[in-house]
């Protein structure tokens, strides 16, 4: 059925044809994008120019206007109708009932409609009182009535526009840059809202208005293929939930993706992503040329008279070798000749991150068409640029963002194409895989003091995941495509291993030191094995703390810095020659031994509860908050079974998050019969003040007791709060580590975090008659990854069948 056939059945109809005409149009599968928003505007133009039709005997004086979206022709499945009932003034009264012939039909068909009935002159005096009435007028069209009323509303509104661009359009800005500080950048979110969000649709209408006010324009390549991306997506999106929705939330994305005839929903995120860099970068440049011309309209005049008339000519001072400084932007010198020069581009990227300015988009389309590619290997002024480019800190965000709206940056390194927009579904990082990798650079960019070769931290930092375009492990991916972009941008073969060990070994540290015993001399011996000198195991260090503090707020801690650190000084000393020692069993603290006697005298639980905040404090900046490292909870209570699942229940009542965790026995003086266990742990409360210490041990008397249902009162606790809708979360998994300790066997547990889980781990972990020697407790956003130290009841490691059925149990018991 053609789209004029729809209009027909429609106009036939009625209400009701035109229900069934719009069903249809929204169910041919064959037509969709713009030419079904084009013909279901057409469609609703004749069915509303029926219903105006018959409402009024005489068209002048009253006509029917669509403005917003609507007056772009631009209607999703489930868009508002935005309306303007235009009248001259002479008959309010039948205009009045004109409109209710027209806005019930709409209403009653559950069309949600946006509508104002108002002569030009109220039009024009509302646009000049409200910016975004003033926006949606602009974009005003013709469906019924007066055209010349109409025509004279647009031409009066545009004038308006034009006139008072100077004021109107910083307001613009400002309303623009508010929306984007509440909504987020659209290029980086997991559930984007398609319209809102910074690179969206709103901007997209902002740069439209921009162009009509004829001040400035935006660059046009590539933009209006942007927001027809968008705008399909926003239709799959109605079609899919069948509501007037613009949030692509999680839970419909595999749909959407379905309904657009793409592979998944990453392929889903990573188109949205471009767009809205295209809108981005297109809005940073528009509002950077409004803010010159409005600059540049200000301090003429006084110019023109100081200087007696004529044009100044603007003032160019050099950065570098064929870039220059010229109104607040760089650009290339007049003698320069990128087809010449193929480090220019580099140059000039460095030199604009350096000088903390802006690369104009002329030049950079110009480098983009002419430039000559590098020779390979580059030369080292070109490896030399790109590091400067990548230390330059913050600048360096919106130097590389230019270069890459133009392909600059895969044509200077084709494997960063994969990492190009790709989203990272975790909750812990919060930007794309590539802009990552930059922020990354930009906090090793700070740390550049601390090591003897910042050329290879800075490089490095761009390069740590560059594997995660690649099936497999990225670290794996990444070690081999490290190798390759090294050798190929010019460092020698020993720069080239300690890029690549590096790339690979980027999580070691972090995942050995929240996971493994620093204790065992096993654990500091894989480490120094894996990374092998002083002077990479330093760069490794500052990479550590750069890539977490750039993944998010949930990656990085004083904690995780402080067993970081303290891992680099153990494997530091093993380097300098100092062996770890064997740890001695059952060596305890004075603290220790007098709870471990107390414990056994009063044939119940001791604990001490003591903070670890002090020294944190005295170190910072007195203004600041110091944060908290938690609290050491010591505990002795006479050897029973169940205390691992006890006190773990407990903490988790009193909302006590574990951070550390660290269970063994403490031998009684020669003669005395029975053993005491000895719990080290480190606590934090999720929020509020920690509980008494005497609450705590009262508790935990019930629970060893059995007086004190745990997994009831954490059932209870969970019920009475709403679960919200969101992700599945992917099943448990454990595994065992092989080879991490001599005298234990590591069994690692990969869940999503929930109030109570490690009191069930406890309790599977006693059902399999297994002794916990300590735990390593480590929380990513919503992801917990434990690892607990085992041995058999005898003190012993356990045999590898014996450890691969306690792995297999524990993870069907939480998948259970």
């Amino acid at each position: 059925m053609t789209s004029t056939d729809v209009r027909t059945d429609a106009e036939d109809s009625g209400p009701s044809g035109y229900a069934a005409a719009r069903l249809r149009l929204l169910q041919e599968g064959a037509q969709s994008g713009p030419p079904r928003r084009s013909a279901l505007a057409e469609l609703t133009d004749d069915w509303l120019a029926g219903l105006f039709g018959a409402g009024v005997a005489e068209t002048r004086g009253v006509s029917l206007v669509a403005v917003g979206g609507y007056g772009r022709g631009e209607l999703s499945p489930r868009s508002d109708l935005d309306l303007l009932l235009l009248h001259d003034g002479s008959d309010e009264q039948a205009v009045a009932a004109l409109a209710d012939r027209i806005w019930y039909p709409v209403w009653d068909l559950g069309l949600a409609l946006d509508h104002s009935v108002r002569t030009p002159a109220e039009a024009r005096k509302t646009a000049g009182e409200d910016l975004k009435v003033q926006l949606g007028l602009l974009d005003a069209r013709h469906i019924a009535g007066d055209l010349g009323l109409t025509a004279g509303l647009r031409t009066s509104v545009l004038a308006d526009w034009r006139n008072q661009a100077p004021k109107r359009l910083p307001e613009l800005q400002e309303l623009c840059a508010e929306r984007a500080e509440r909504q987020g950048e659209l290029q980086y979110l997991l559930e984007p809202d398609l319209k809102e969000a910074r690179g969206g649709l709103r901007d997209a209408t902002a740069l439209r208005a921009v162009a009509a006010s004829w001040l400035a324009d935006a660059p046009r390549e590539g933009l209006a293929d942007a927001r027809r991306r968008l705008l399909d997506v926003r239709d799959a999106l109605h079609l899919t939930t069948g509501r007037a929705t613009d949030r692509l939330a999680l839970q419909e994305q595999d749909q959407v993706a379905a309904e657009l005839g793409l592979l998944d929903a990453d392929t889903l995120l990573r188109q949205v992503y471009e767009a809205a860099r295209v809108i981005s970068y297109a809005s940073d440049v528009t509002w950077r040329e409004v803010g010159r011309v409005l600059r540049s309209r200000a301090v003429r005049p006084r110019l023109r008279a100081m200087l007696g008339g004529g044009k100044p000519a603007p003032e160019r001072s050099p950065l570098a070798e064929g870039v220059v400084e010229q109104d607040g932007e760089v650009v290339l010198a007049r003698a320069a000749r990128p087809e010449r020069d193929p480090v220019l581009p580099l140059r000039a990227a460095a030199a604009a991150a350096q000088a903390g300015l802006p690369l104009s988009l002329h030049a950079v389309r110009r480098l983009a068409a002419t430039a000559r590619p590098l020779p390979t290997p580059w030369p080292a002024e070109a490896r030399e640029q790109l590091v400067t480019l990548l230390g330059s800190g913050r600048p360096t965000v919106d130097v590389w963002e230019a270069l890459e709206a133009e392909g600059l940056i895969t044509d200077l390194l084709p494997d960063w194409e994969r990492v190009r927009c790709r989203p990272q579904r975790n909750a812990v990082h919060i930007w794309t895989v590539d802009r990552h990798l930059i922020e990354t650079a930009v906090q090793a960019s700070e740390m550049t003091r601390r090591v003897h070769r910042p050329d290879l931290l800075l490089v490095a930092a761009l390069l740590h995941d560059i594997g995660k375009g690649w099936p497999g492990d990225h670290s794996v991916a990444g070690e081999i495509i490290a190798k390759d972009v090294a050798a190929r941008i010019g460092f020698d073969r020993d720069d080239v291993a300690v890029l690549s060990t590096l790339v690979r070994h980027h999580l070691l540290l972090v995942d050995t030191a929240t996971r493994r015993d620093l204790e065992d001399p096993a654990t500091v011996r894989s480490v120094a094995d894996a990374v092998g000198s002083p002077g990479t195991l330093e760069l490794l260090h500052a990479l550590t703390e750069s890539d977490a503090l750039a993944t998010g707020p949930a990656a990085w801690s004083s904690w995780r810095a402080s067993l970081v650190s303290e891992l680099v000084q153990r494997v530091d000393a093993l380097f300098a020659g100092d062996a770890p020692e064997e740890p001695e069993p059952g060596e305890t603290s004075a603290e220790q031994e007098r709870l471990a006697i107390e414990a056994f005298r009063t044939g119940g639980p001791v604990l001490s509860l003591r903070a670890q905040t002090e020294a944190a404090a005295e170190e910072k900046d007195e203004k600041a908050d110091p944060e908290p490292l938690g609290v050491e909870l010591l505990i002795a209570v006479p050897d029973q079974a169940g205390v691992l699942p006890a006190v773990a229940g407990v903490l988790a009542m009193h909302r006590l998050t574990v951070r550390t965790a660290e269970l063994r026995t403490f031998d009684l003086p020669d003669g005395v019969e029975g053993s005491v266990l000895l719990l080290n742990w480190r606590v934090a409360a999720e929020y509020g003040s920690l509980p008494q210490a005497a609450r705590l041990r009262a508790d935990l008397v019930r629970a060893l007791d059995g007086s004190l249902d745990i997994a009831g009162r954490l059932a209870e606790r969970d019920a009475a709060y709403p679960r919200r809708r969101g992700v599945v979360a992917p099943p448990p998994r454990v595994t065992v580590a092989a080879a991490a300790s001599r005298h234990a066997t590591v069994i690692e547990v990969r869940a999503q975090d929930a109030p109570g889980l490690l009191h069930r781990i406890g309790r599977a972990l006693e059902d399999a008659h297994v002794r916990v020697r300590s735990a390593h407790v480590s929380t990513l956003g919503a992801n917990a990854v434990d690892a607990f130290y085992v041995t058999g009841p005898k003190g012993a490691p356990l045999p590898g069948d014996e450890a691969a059925s306690v792995a297999r149990k524990l993870e069907e018991t939480l998948r259970g």
